[in-house]
């Protein structure tokens, strides 16, 4: 079973790869697919590493069996061609997983959404607020 998941994986932490280590427990191929610049800007902040370090990183990783970066535009697209059979989403993702998969059903995928948990104390927003307040 192919699983994919998605995310920025800015300034990466032992959160992105607690999520990409459960995300690969789910099925025999993990697939990652890492915002593209232009996404994290509008939908997030400028990302402080650019898409091609971020997706790098993430491809060196021993759980990821294939890494890609994402387009903007239709977001849905991106999931309907890499045809997974899960789609793993970390826990700050902001989707309805039964909306999301009748989204996808709708476009000819039929793909089980599941959102995993992550240790939530880490996150690069976080990271990023302890170095500004220096502490």
């Amino acid at each position: 079973m192919k699983v994919l998941a998605t995310g920025v994986f800015d300034i990466f932490h032992i959160g992105h790869l607690h999520f990409l280590h459960e995300a690969k427990k789910l099925g025999d191929e993990l697939v990652v697919l890492v915002s593209c610049d232009d996404v994290c800007t509008t939908e997030k902040r400028q990302p402080i590493n650019c898409q091609e370090d971020r997706l790098a990183i993430v491809k060196a990783l021993k759980p990821v069996d294939a890494a890609l970066v994402g387009k903007s535009g239709d977001k849905y697209q991106a999931i309907v061609d890499i045809s997974p059979d899960i789609l793993a989403l970390g826990y700050d993702q902001k989707f309805n997983a039964e909306e999301l998969e009748e989204e996808l059903r709708k476009r000819g995928l039929s793909c089980k959404v599941v959102q995993l948990t992550s240790c939530a104390d880490r996150s690069t927003t976080r990271i990023i607020c302890k170095i500004l307040d220096g502490k």
